[in-house]
């Protein structure tokens, strides 16, 4: 088996980026992976406290041990988050035919890529199956003897695809849009009403929002594919400190750690009791009324200021 390469998405968070390095460098297969890493540039009007941190995450980036080979790609503005990531996939995935991404905000444990490599080995040759994620909600799941499961939902907190998934990427939020043609659908790919995934999508496609992964989670749900999760999460999100483009949120997403996940190969077909589980969790955990309120305090640029009065 040939290890996939992995992809590290980094700009201005020294600290996260440290600790993101740190703990992928002790994953049992980092020692024999190719790292690459993207740093986007500063923005036009970048202040010296921005412009300094950018340049500290750079100096740590150059000090990555532990992989069998670091490349790092320097952008010299700034692309946006979005932008930098559909490249750099693009151009990563293409090369070398599947690949592992994480963001500079997350902690995996030691089997992360080992579950990663596993699953893009096993299903290598199965069309349907599209995304694996790292990351999986910490909601109350069915039988653990089921190491691994099918569900059509989006999660992006450290993931893999293959050459063959990715082709199919759409960046155009009009196509994605036009797929619902029921109220029905839009639920469903909500989880059950409980997100606001089609609501990204009209921001998107109004120019309000520029995000990526709710695209790609359009883009294989509507080719028919299918997202491997594992039963316990491999990864954890650390950027639950308003410190990243779209970190604002809660740590409660954020579940214990397992160290390993064994990945046998299953019938491609969605696991409905993990789905209603997530959606519960949902329930719990993302209040939809909350979520609206807050795209409409964004909407009128409320938020903003809101959350620089609560710092």
């Amino acid at each position: 088996m040939s290890l996939a390469p992995i992809v590290l998405f980094v700009y201005n968070r020294p600290q996260h980026t440290k600790m993101t390095l740190e703990a992928l460098a002790k994953n049992d297969l980092a020692s024999g992976s190719i790292l690459y890493i993207y740093a986007d540039g500063p923005k036009q009007h970048a202040t010296n406290d921005q412009l300094s941190k950018i340049e500290e995450t750079r100096n740590v980036i150059k000090n990555a041990t532990g992989f069998s080979e670091v490349i790092i790609t320097e952008a010299e503005t700034n692309n946006g988050l979005a932008n930098s990531i559909v490249k750099g996939v693009t151009e990563v995935v293409n090369k070398h035919g599947k690949i592992i991404v994480l963001e500079d905000d997350l902690i995996t444990s030691k089997g992360f890529l080992k579950y990663m490599n596993d699953a893009l080995d096993i299903y290598e040759n199965e069309s349907k199956v599209m995304h694996v994620s790292g990351y999986v909600y910490p909601a109350k799941l069915s039988d653990d003897t089921e190491q691994t499961f099918f569900a059509n939902i989006l999660s992006c907190w450290g993931w893999a695809t293959w050459a063959r998934a990715w082709k199919h990427y759409e960046h155009n939020p009009d196509v994605h849009i036009s797929h619902f043609n029921t109220q029905e659908a839009i639920k469903k790919f909500n989880i059950e009403g409980h997100a606001d995934y089609y609501h990204q999508l009209v921001l998107n496609q109004e120019g309000k929002l520029y995000t990526w992964a709710v695209k790609w989670y359009a883009s294989w749900l509507f080719n028919d594919g299918y997202s491997l999760f594992p039963y316990k999460s491999l990864t954890k999100n650390i950027g639950f400190d308003n410190s990243g483009t779209n970190s604002k949120g809660d740590s409660q997403f954020n579940p214990r750690l397992t160290d390993y996940v064994v990945v046998e190969k299953k019938n491609i077909q969605e696991n409905l009791y993990n789905r209603r589980a997530i959606d519960s969790f949902y329930v719990t955990a993302v209040p939809y009324l909350k979520i609206r309120v807050i795209h409409f305090l964004k909407k009128y640029g409320i938020y903003s200021k809101l959350q620089k009065l609560i710092k």
